[in-house]
């Protein structure tokens, strides 16, 4: 019965609704997720191994094993739907067929093309028309770049045959991203069961596979870069290292957040294997850089990042309360001072983060990683719905669930789109944020007590 729910609410959100299609996005996300959260809740915290040859190889039990591969069918359900809650696949399709064309996609913006009358393969007023934010200049990375590019190759002039092969190399990755999931669990000898947390997650199934957001093969390279790190951690060959640095690579380079995750690997590998591993990392990114190299690339590409952080606006928390304060005291938007001034808060809080851990093992290095993105994600002036996906994959690892509770409240910020023109509903950002960190807080107090009870009991313990 809950397969058979559960394939109706995907087909749902995958077929049904569009972007301003609020109440019917939330009538089938919210018992979605609230079926997803029961689900998790009826396995026990226990360990163990599989009870047949097939769930044994996964190394799971087999009810839980049943719904991974039913996470992984309802991610297949979404495979022939044209992302129908964001716009981002038309502008993937430009830039791959730009690149087809033998074009960088850096070198100009869009417009360019329009205005100049360039006539180029696939490239029309169309497209050109579908794309959002057409002023600004690309900001997708090489392993998104080479994606779009072998997509429009397959199907040069089919929005939805291109699309379709954008979502089997995602649907790929988060199948990898199962697999190393479940290894890293065993590894730690953590609950069996967590693996759901990121197999049945709503937010994830929607968002990755079915919207084509490039956090899914940033999550698999970067899982997969810890977990060649930490299987063989006393033995751990030359080999091993240099694959690791290279799946490092390709997280970055399918999106440069995991860059602020790297101070983390300091204190675990030692300086002398952190300089080697930084290396390896920053020659793998220039080689996946070089195609896309020219002389106007770095301007145009920074100015992208600059303007991520100067000028879009879209759910934050933090920023939006200083902006308040702002316009309460100097009477205009702060935002092309606070931007900047909240990266360098994020950028130091991230350094304070590594400095100053005091157990350096490599599980914890996830709760590490945790707490640095969602520092990010409360400074930024943008948090789209799939950003909350790297943290609901850190957090099986750990004690926290507060991404849980977030990858459930996120979704109500389509409200935005459901009005006349757009328009951004702040209680709806106040209720979301006042609820997360109020979880987040408690959680704390609650790790902390935990902490300080084992402290006591250890103290306690006779010889």
């Amino acid at each position: 019965m809950i397969t058979i729910i559960l394939t109706f609410l995907t087909y749902g959100l995958g077929y049904q609704v569009e972007q301003s299609d609020f109440y019917q996005i939330n009538s089938f996300y919210l018992p979605f997720f609230l079926i997803y959260l029961f689900v998790f809740h009826c396995f026990k915290d226990r360990i163990g191994i599989g009870t047949n040859l097939f769930s044994k190889w996964w190394g799971v039990q087999s009810q839980i094993l049943f719904f991974v591969i039913l996470g992984i069918f309802l991610r297949s359900i979404l495979l022939f739907s044209i992302p129908n809650l964001s716009d981002d696949i038309y502008r993937f399709i430009w830039d791959g067929r730009l690149i087809l064309n033998g074009i960088n996609p850096f070198d100009h913006l869009p417009k360019y093309y329009i205005d100049n009358n360039i006539e180029l393969e696939g490239i029309s007023t169309e497209l050109f028309n579908q794309i959002n934010s057409p002023e600004y200049f690309t900001i997708y990375p090489p392993v998104a770049q080479f994606t779009f590019a072998f997509s429009c190759w397959l199907f040069p002039t089919s929005v939805l045959g291109s699309s379709i092969v954008m979502k089997l190399f995602l649907l790929c990755f988060e199948i990898g991203t199962l697999i190393i999931i479940i290894k890293l669990l065993k590894r730690f000898d953590l609950p069996q069961r967590n693996v759901l947390l990121y197999a049945l997650n709503p937010l994830i199934i929607i968002e990755i596979t079915g919207n084509l957001h490039f956090e899914g093969a940033m999550i698999f390279f970067f899982l997969l870069g810890v977990w060649l790190l930490v299987k063989v951690e006393s033995k751990l060959s030359a080999l091993t290292f240099f694959l690791s640095a290279v799946a490092m690579s390709f997280s970055i380079a399918s999106k440069l957040l995991p860059l602020i995750f790297l101070p983390f690997l300091i204190k675990r590998l030692g300086w002398k294997k952190s300089i080697q591993y930084f290396s390896i990392v920053g020659v793998t990114l220039i080689l996946f850089f070089l195609p896309l190299v020219s002389s106007t690339f770095l301007n145009n590409f920074g100015t992208s990042l600059n303007l991520y952080f100067q000028k879009f606006e879209f759910n934050a928390s933090l920023y939006y309360l200083l902006r308040w304060i702002g316009f309460q005291v100097i009477g205009f938007n702060l935002i092309q001072v606070l931007g900047p001034v909240l990266a360098i808060i994020t950028f130091s809080g991230v350094l304070w983060l590594s400095v100053f851990e005091k157990e350096s093992s490599w599980q914890n290095i996830f709760q590490r990683c945790l707490f640095a993105i969602c520092l990010y994600l409360f400074c930024t002036t943008t948090v789209h719905p799939w950003y909350v996906s790297l943290p609901v994959v850190l957090c099986i690892f750990t004690n926290f669930r507060f991404p849980i509770l977030w990858s459930g409240l996120i979704m109500l910020t389509y409200i935005n789109y459901s009005y006349p023109s757009y328009f951004e509903n702040l209680w709806i950002v106040i209720l979301e944020y006042f609820a997360v960190i109020g979880y987040l807080i408690y959680e704390i107090s609650k790790n902390v007590k935990y902490s300080m009870i084992s402290v006591m009991v250890k103290t306690e313990t006779p010889d």
